[in-house]
């Protein structure tokens, strides 16, 4: 039995439902409040990009976490998460995906799944709000994205249950946070993942980050969860912001 125990606000529209579930730990909600919303006005990616959330075309969540980890271990929630997100779908809907580095969850190379997480202070300590968004119907993504997104749809072949897909993923994300709070939680959570994403390990990328890019070949992941990315010359290199993307796939 999980040690988390989710309590959902549905709302029918929202601006994020991150920003919502700030405004909640801000007033001091408890760790496992979600928010769960229909559509995303203001939705949110990495880096600022918006997340085009239209309404019921994907599932549209965040949940307040309040970890009893070292704050060194805090970014591996992100790897938590989308592992979380693997189960949640192969469970829910037979879909075996893959993990980008670090938090996009992927089908052939093509995004289906987003994950967002930040810190929040609130009067009863720090707080992690972990969103993720999930593209559940093929007729929701515009043409113009097709070659780098899909939806849970379009690879399974039938219409995704939504209540389905959130009752895995509440189980998952449950799992896999006590599992990351536990002994050792770091990590195995650091095994599973390179067990998990083709970006582990021996794949070519290009990693762009704010001033700078460069290509390599990964080779793994730190104890913090930066990827690190051996260079040409044989320097490595470790990754803790920017985009990392294939130069061919390999699987």
């Amino acid at each position: 039995m999980s040690l988390l125990n989710p309590r959902i606000l549905r709302f029918d529209s929202i601006d994020s439902t991150n920003l919502e579930a700030m405004r909640q730990a801000r007033a001091g909600a408890a760790e496992g409040l979600c928010v769960v919303a229909r559509e995303q006005t203001m939705g949110r990616g990495r880096l600022d990009r918006s997340w085009q959330s239209p309404k019921d075309a994907g599932l549209y969540f965040s949940i307040v976490l309040r970890p009893r980890l070292e704050t060194s271990a805090w970014p591996l929630i992100t790897l938590m998460t989308a592992l979380a997100v693997r189960d949640a779908l192969l469970r829910s809907s037979g879909v075996r995906a893959d993990i980008k580095w670090p938090n996009d969850v992927c089908v052939n190379e093509r995004k289906l799944c987003g994950v967002l997480a930040e810190t929040v202070d609130t009067k009863i300590g720090p707080a992690a709000i972990v969103g993720i968004g999930i593209n559940l119907k093929a007729d929701s993504l515009p043409p113009t994205v097709y070659d780098l997104a899909t939806s849970v749809e379009a690879v399974a072949g039938v219409k995704p249950d939504s209540v389905g897909v959130l009752a895995e993923l509440l189980k998952a994300i449950g799992e896999r946070y006590d599992l990351l709070q536990s002994p050792q939680g770091s990590e195995h959570t650091i095994r599973e993942w390179c067990a998990n994403s083709s970006y582990a390990f021996d794949r070519q990328v290009r990693v762009a980050l704010e001033n700078d890019t460069f290509e390599g070949t990964t080779r793994g992941l730190e104890a913090d969860g930066a990827l690190r990315v051996e260079t040409a010359g044989g320097k490595m290199r470790f990754v803790r912001a920017g985009d990392v993307n294939a130069l061919r796939a390999t699987r």
